[in-house]
């Protein structure tokens, strides 16, 4: 489906996003994350911002309906079933919301958008050992994403008794 998903140019983003010095990991972060967003069909692509849209603007109804439809007719685009784990998340439907991580993550396991995602779920849901070892498998991907950081530090903290 997108591009060159498989290929050696997105292989190239994630080595460049690893990279701990310089600025070259936010290129490489928008080359990956536009590269996720395109299912290989207009369509399917529509769906995606329409259901994006609609999670941005707090219609979460209207956003696990456009992203159902993705997923229905895209299944094997990881982007469709990690945003509609967002909206899923969202509406505190953590069950479907973890079953669309998981098919994410079967067909992307670099997207480290959904493990931190994960992360946060897990960490909601009181999983910490979980949600630990979810930021930290996000962050050995890609090293520079705030949340993951933070919900990281938030975990560690909490295990030694020092949150404050």
């Amino acid at each position: 489906m997108p591009g060159y998903a498989a290929g050696q140019g997105l292989d190239d983003a994630f080595a460049r996003l690893a990279n701990p010095e310089g600025e070259g990991w936010r290129i490489a972060e928008s080359d990956i994350l536009r590269e996720w967003s395109r299912s290989g069909s207009p369509a399917m692509d529509l769906l995606l911002r329409r259901g994006e849209t609609a999670l941005d603007q707090g219609d979460l109804a209207g956003a696990i309906g456009h992203l159902t439809a993705l997923t229905d007719h895209a299944p094997d685009f990881a982007a469709g079933f990690q945003a509609r784990a967002a909206a899923y998340a969202m509406d505190g439907q953590f069950g479907p919301a973890l079953e669309d991580i998981r098919r994410a993550l079967s067909l992307e396991p670099r997207h480290f958008a959904a493990l931190t995602q994960l992360g946060a779920m897990l960490e909601e849901m009181g999983e910490d050992d979980r949600a630990l070892a979810a930021y930290r498998a996000s962050l050995a991907i890609h090293p520079h994403q705030q949340e993951a950081i933070d919900g990281q530090a938030r975990l560690e903290r909490r295990r030694t008794g020092t949150d404050i």
